[in-house]
């Protein structure tokens, strides 16, 4: 660290998200309406996805908690992630093998969310098509995350609901409404049974991916709540907002 290894150029506007990929890919989204899915090894453009009407916000991938976690099985946890044994040689090959679960047989798989309040489902290693636009909310979106499973996409929006979609295919499941103002973040619980979100009404709100409803209301905060974050381990939950206060809710 400490030096410029690559500038990688091509965006005409503000980047406004990058992701790191699993399979030696890097992805970026911009203002520019477009997300371009370059080579990490030496910063080559492999393509550039376009679609969106307007900028793009927000991107996530159905590898992202799987990276994250790397080695570390929270369905094993017991206090830390710091406690696992085993060389680092080992590790790296538990990462691989939970890896490749959870990427299956095709590649890694693309949301992205804009302020045309559209999302796209792409599949950015092999197509510069997108599998599925998917429509329905009345905002832009302010975040989309894949469930740890890969199973279910959640979009957060200023429209004030999360909508839910099928992980696949971007078929739209359902809309969790209940929050009476915007919706800014979500994150899921390892377990993917549980999704919590954290919107300009004050409250966070757990909702159960299941039954599709409400599970609990977390008042608190004394203004709005703009992040929050599900521990890898799936215990707890971090939130922060506008009162200037991080506050840490126990399952």
């Amino acid at each position: 660290m400490g030096r410029c290894d690559k500038i990688l150029t091509g965006h005409t506007q503000s980047v406004t998200c990058v992701k790191w990929g699993g399979d030696g890919l890097l992805y970026s989204s911009s203002q520019d309406r477009t997300i371009k899915v370059w080579r990490s090894q030496d910063g080559i453009l492999c393509r550039t996805l376009q679609g969106h009407a307007h900028w793009v916000n927000t991107m996530a991938l159905s590898t992202d908690y799987v990276l994250r976690t790397g080695a570390f099985e929270p369905a094993e946890a017991t206090i830390n992630p710091q406690d696992m044994s085993g060389s680092l040689a080992e590790l790296k090959d538990k990462a691989q093998q939970r890896y490749d679960k959870v990427r299956g047989q095709g590649p890694e798989r693309l949301v992205s969310g804009s302020d045309d309040f559209t999302l796209f489902l792409w599949r950015p290693a092999e197509d510069k098509k997108p599998l599925e636009r998917m429509t329905g909310h009345q905002a832009l979106i302010n975040q989309v995350l894949f469930s740890p499973d890969t199973r279910i996409i959640a979009s957060a929006s200023f429209d004030k609901s999360i909508k839910l979609w099928e992980g696949r295919t971007g078929k739209y499941l359902t809309s969790l409404r209940g929050h009476v103002s915007a919706v800014y973040q979500i994150a899921w619980s390892a377990d993917s049974r549980l999704l919590v979100s954290g919107s300009s009404d004050s409250t966070l709100k757990v909702w159960d991916a299941e039954t599709k409803k409400l599970a609990i209301d977390l008042p608190g905060h004394a203004d709005e709540v703009f992040a929050t974050d599900w521990s890898p381990d799936g215990q707890r939950v971090a939130s922060g907002g506008k009162d200037k206060c991080l506050r840490i809710w126990r399952r």
